[in-house]
């Protein structure tokens, strides 16, 4: 199972980047996916097996995934945070294979889940 890095506290305009264990698992594409408190699960980033990205318009050009083979780990690198970017970030990741990806996968086809980071946003 993917393993995700601990909570973390930041102020808006700030950075941080978030992990994701994936050691052991044979993958299609991998994304990060956020829950403001009292919202529905959305996706925010995902990577495809020939390592293309695709990002939700929210965060296009803050945020950036990749990963780590050697180290078997996701990343999710946040920049000029925001408030509305709060919430639980987990890392998901789907089966088949992904290439050329155009779109963030669905909730429905995410396999395999992390265990929840929680990202506070303030001053």
């Amino acid at each position: 199972q993917p393993e995700e890095s601990g909570g973390y506290s930041v102020q808006p305009g700030g950075s941080l980047t978030v992990s994701c264990g994936i050691s052991g698992l044979t993958v299609g594409a991998m994304a990060w996916f956020r829950q403001p408190p009292g919202k529905e699960r959305e996706a925010v980033a995902t990577i495809a097996n020939d390592d293309t990205t695709f990002y939700a318009a929210s965060v296009k050009g803050r945020f950036t995934i990749f990963r780590d083979n050697a180290k078997s780990t996701l990343y999710l690198q946040m920049n000029n945070i925001k408030p509305e970017d709060a919430g639980t970030y987990r890392c998901g990741a789907t089966t088949g294979t992904w290439k050329r990806i155009g779109r963030l996968p669905f909730l429905e086809e995410i396999k395999w889940w992390g265990q929840g980071t929680q990202v506070t946003v303030s001053s």
